[in-house]
């Protein structure tokens, strides 16, 4: 695109045309993660058939009912080969790679993420106790990355496409399509922004209606409909959030014990997967609420169909199998968990509440209900999205009041107990900050492409230097490239050119053009530029074909990038 236009009418024509073109990108990203997001499900429903259906057969002959204590393992060990020989050089559980790439350069690679959305749907259908939220994140993440290098779009838009993938993702797996929204913008953007949310919102509704044509307009969950009995129940619910807040730390910690706990154990890594999944499935023996994603259970207590020593239980032993399947290796989603976790704790709560205060207090389901939304407020520390996508998920929204109350003190007090959320944590860990730069100025990520001049004056290197010092005395331009039958040779300033002639020695170009040559790609940054600039004091460069750096495909000027942060501040 040319920026050196100064006819209103033809920018504002550009405006349009780039405007169109990046809202059929958020569309045709919406389409592929809706698909996406269908082909998941569908995978992780053929691989829980193999394993309990298929596998459970003919293992159940074998060893009776300890057979569910391989069921986990096998899995597990199939998802350490997966990972080791086909994407060992980064774990993770899907949100915090988005989050680095999203800080990055928004490139992730296709093939890896592949791999390892087989890996967690082997480690989700064969029992281990993960969700789908954190691969799906990962899935639409990737399907934005594709999507916007394909259209070669810039580092900065290519990282709101990124959050447009991860969104529609979410949007399209648990039917909350505001929800999805609201997670890419403070979980992986960290921040809420005009720019980019109409982009975000139109991936999200395309997802949405693409998984409600194949599943169903259906809720998540279907529960009794809850409302504020009195008042007074706030206080309740206070104390809630702040267990709720609790809870979420102790799974953060355990979690990450569990990960270096693992890392100890002198067994090859392709290993220690399986040897978790071996662990689970011996918890699983006793308690085979806890493998997999666990839905049933949560709806069970959300109709109040659970006795409240099962449900204390439960809490305790998910989070211990989480921690289990995640920390040695297994790959897949902390949401479900979460749900799990605050629907256990907010079940066991309300039934305690009941009992001491009948006339005053919801059925057990209610607190269940907001627990949910508590757990995962706390873990992400977005108290945001945990409001809205529970309502969504469930449809009820007589319990909003709750819900806000518990969300935002949940977050309060995990952020207070550890500064780091489940998904930042795993990265501090690392030793990447992630968005503490905030200042830093997003424009130096633009690509040269966007703001070059294509347009381009150049000389011949047999000009002559009076001749050459005329043509540059009737431009505004203080260098020119110097071409020669081999295509770019260099580039010259009036300086030099003027600075030759008093010397009266050299006759022509050539004679001064010098031979070590700076140059740019269409696809280096701005900030690129900036430094290239400042180090060969120029105010112009050349920009070449990556293939061949004798061919000059444009040009970029001071006056180019100031004009790209002029428009960018403007729209």
């Amino acid at each position: 695109m040319n920026y050196d236009s100064k006819d209103p009418s033809r920018r504002s024509n550009n405006y349009w045309v780039d405007s169109s073109r990046l809202l059929f990108i958020a569309a045709l990203i919406g389409l592929g993660t809706g698909l996406a997001s269908i082909a998941f499900k569908v995978l992780i429903d053929f691989i829980h058939g193999l394993f309990f259906v298929q596998n459970q057969r003919a293992l159940q002959s074998l060893l009776g009912e300890y057979h569910l204590i391989l069921l986990p393992s096998l899995g597990g060990l199939l998802v350490g080969g997966i990972v080791y020989f086909l994407a060992r050089e980064k774990g993770g559980y899907g949100v915090s790679e988005v989050m680095v790439a999203v800080d990055q350069d928004g490139i992730i690679r296709p093939w890896t993420v592949l791999a390892k959305t087989l890996a967690s749907a082997i480690t989700i259908g064969s029992g281990g106790s993960a969700g789908l939220h954190g691969p799906i994140v990962h899935i639409g993440s990737t399907v934005g990355s594709v999507i916007g290098q394909r259209f070669k779009v810039s580092p900065d838009i290519l990282r709101t496409l990124l959050a447009c993938g991860a969104a529609g993702g979410i949007s399209a797996t648990f039917n909350a399509p505001i929800g999805g929204v609201l997670f890419a913008q403070e979980v992986i953007l960290g921040k809420f922004s005009s720019n980019n949310f109409i982009l975000i919102v139109i991936s999200s509704l395309i997802s949405a209606i693409i998984s409600r044509v194949y599943w169903g307009d259906y809720p998540s969950f279907m529960v009794s409909p809850y409302e504020l009995v009195s008042p007074g129940e706030l206080l309740f619910y206070l104390v809630l959030g702040v267990l709720a807040g609790t809870v979420a730390v102790i799974f953060i910690k355990a979690l990450y014990a569990s990960e270096d706990l693992f890392k100890q154990i002198p067994v090859p890594n392709y290993f220690k997967p399986a040897l978790g999944g071996l662990l689970v499935g011996l918890m699983g023996l006793y308690y085979p609420q806890i493998f997999g994603v666990g839905y049933e259970s949560v709806e069970r207590i959300l109709s109040n169909d659970l006795s409240w020593l099962l449900v204390l239980i439960l809490m305790v032993a998910k989070i211990v199998a989480t921690s289990l399947t995640l920390g040695s290796g297994g790959l897949g989603g902390v949401f479900a968990p979460s749900l799990y976790m605050g629907s256990m704790l907010g079940g066991s709560y309300g039934y305690l509440l009941n009992q001491l205060f009948p006339a005053m207090t919801a059925l057990p389901g209610a607190y269940a209900l907001v627990g949910m939304a508590g757990v995962f407020a706390g873990i992400a520390q977005a108290p945001i999205t945990g409001i809205i996508i529970i309502f969504e998920m469930t449809g009820d929204y007589k319990v909003v009041l709750p819900l806000m109350l518990v969300c935002v003190i949940s977050a309060l007090v995990a952020r207070g107990i550890c500064p780091e959320s489940i998904y930042t944590m795993k990265l501090a860990r690392e030793g990447k900050n992630l968005r503490k730069g905030e200042s830093i100025d997003r424009m130096g990520q633009m690509w040269v492409e966007s703001v070059m001049t294509t347009e381009v004056e150049t000389l011949d290197i047999g000009c002559t230097l009076k001749a050459a010092r005329e043509i540059m005395r009737q431009r505004s331009y203080t260098g020119f490239p110097v071409m020669a039958e081999s295509g770019l040779v260099g580039l010259v300033t009036y300086e030099q050119v003027w600075s030759a002639i008093k010397q009266g020695e050299k006759l022509c170009l050539k004679d001064i053009v010098n031979p070590h040559l700076i140059y740019v790609y269409p696809q280096d940054t701005i900030a690129v530029v900036m430094e290239k600039m400042a180090q060969g004091d120029v105010g112009r460069l050349p920009v070449v074909d990556p293939d061949d750096h004798r061919k000059l495909i444009g040009i970029v000027s001071r006056s180019d990038i100031i004009e790209a942060y002029s428009m960018a501040a403007k729209r």
